[in-house]
């Protein structure tokens, strides 16, 4: 499980681990609400809060990573975060993997139901310092056209002057705090030890 705050680099260790090791990734951003969902929290009219959990479906994330650490495979979500909607669905395989990644800003948050199912190998917060963070994803944001772009630095400013809490928070759920270095050191050990 990778945590941490937007742009602390969880997609790209994901991606890193895939290509390594084989290890299938769960991008648990994608199951994000739609824009459109009467139970997605607001900041403002007409702008929603995507940095709070309720935005998240919880219960479908946790689903579809039990079902591909039991049967090897589950669907997806594919997000568009400019359109605020899923639109397409892919298939994720675990290939006989010993290990699934799952990545996300929300994934603390279900540290405890999968640790309950017998499922969770670790949790790691990844963390860079604050504006280095910020720096990465703004640019991030920009490059993809996200939102536009006075969104995008007034939430990121937002997010960096939380990262503290928000770090913290993790922490109290059960997640190890470490640099992307750190983790993908540590991460890499656990590819040569016995499946837990």
């Amino acid at each position: 499980m990778l945590c941490g705050p937007s742009g602390s680099g969880k997609s790209r260790l994901a991606t890193r681990l895939r290509r390594e090791h084989g290890w299938p990734v769960v991008a648990l951003d994608d199951f994000y609400k739609d824009g459109t969902d009467p139970t997605l929290p607001m900041i403002t009219q007409g702008l929603a809060d995507w940095d709070d959990v309720r935005s998240w479906h919880v219960d479908r994330a946790v689903a579809a990573l039990e079902e591909i650490c039991r049967t090897g495979q589950t669907t997806v979500p594919v997000y568009d975060i400019a359109a605020s909607t899923a639109g397409d669905q892919i298939t994720v395989l675990a290939h006989g993997a010993p290990v699934v990644v799952a990545e996300g800003i929300f994934a603390a948050h279900i540290i405890a139901p999968l640790r309950e199912r017998g499922l969770l190998l670790d949790a790691i917060c990844v963390c860079h310092p604050r504006w280095i963070t910020f720096g990465r994803r703004l640019a991030r944001d920009l490059r993809e056209h996200r939102k536009p772009p006075h969104i995008l630095w007034t939430r990121g400013l937002r997010l960096t002057h939380a990262e503290p809490q928000l770090v913290a928070a993790q922490r109290a759920l059960g997640a190890r705090v470490l640099s992307p270095a750190a983790a993908e050191r540590e991460l890499a050990a656990t590819a040569y030890a016995d499946p837990v």
